[in-house]
């Protein structure tokens, strides 16, 4: 039962994440106005609201218009609701799982504002650095000062390859990284590059296989830094001792 309640929770979180990836890169108020339709402008109703739920009961379109309405958010809620339910069956019930729910919500914030626009906005990244840094000054790392060297390689290491490649990598990318850092100490900050530097490779060349990618093309590292940076912070001592023991 408690797992379900924090899926339920999850999923709604999801809900105004969406809502935060999609407003805040564009300076709009994530409180008015209210979620609506971008087709028809209809104002949503709490029915209309439900998470997941909702997008189904209405066959994925407005009640008013009938516009369809993408799938990407409740894909977002749902993926959402899933990770915070599989946090706690993995770590535990202990108190690195708030830091753990608040990874998870920045990396998907981080999601949909790098899909939509291709920006990793400052204020989110403002906000959660304060956060994570409460949160590791009350439960820190092991030993602490990881958490520092940690953000100071994810900056230093982004910036010299921004630097190197001459902007082949975004400054909203290399803050990110140092937030990251901050979160998941050294080892893991390094782990968690090159899993988004895999990722990325790996999708965008199965993109541009089957022609949904076109070479030289920018296309938002966003996404797989969240899915390389949720890998190594569950993963990635199993995965590094799992190196260690082939080498």
């Amino acid at each position: 039962m408690l797992l379900i309640l924090v899926f339920l929770y999850g999923i709604t979180l999801g809900s105004f994440y969406n809502v935060v990836g999609l407003r805040v890169p564009v300076n709009e108020s994530i409180v008015k106005p209210r979620s609506h339709c971008p087709n028809c402008n209809h104002t949503l109703t709490a029915s209309e609201l439900i998470p997941v739920l909702s997008y189904v009961l209405l066959r994925g379109k407005c009640r008013r218009c009938k516009a369809p309405i993408s799938p990407f958010y409740p894909i977002v809620e749902l993926a959402t609701g899933i990770m915070f339910m599989t946090a706690p069956i993995i770590m535990g019930w202990s108190q690195e799982l708030i830091i753990a729910w608040t990874l998870i919500s920045l990396m998907v914030i981080i999601f949909v504002s790098d899909i939509h626009y291709m920006i990793i906005p400052d204020k989110v990244l403002i906000a959660f650095s304060v956060i994570f840094f409460a949160e590791r000054f009350y439960h820190p790392l092991t030993p602490w000062w990881d958490s520092l060297i940690g953000a100071l390689i994810g900056f230093t290491l982004l910036l010299v390859i921004a630097i190197v490649s001459k902007g082949g990598m975004g400054g909203g990318d290399i803050k990110l990284f140092a937030v990251i850092g901050l979160v998941i100490g050294m080892k893991l900050v390094l782990l968690s590059f090159f899993l988004s530097t895999l990722f990325g490779a790996v999708f965008g060349i199965a993109g541009m296989a089957i022609g949904k990618v076109k070479k030289g093309k920018p296309m938002p590292f966003g996404p797989y830094i969240a899915l390389g940076t949720i890998t190594a912070y569950f993963f990635g001592e199993s995965i590094l001792r799992w190196y260690i023991d082939i080498l």
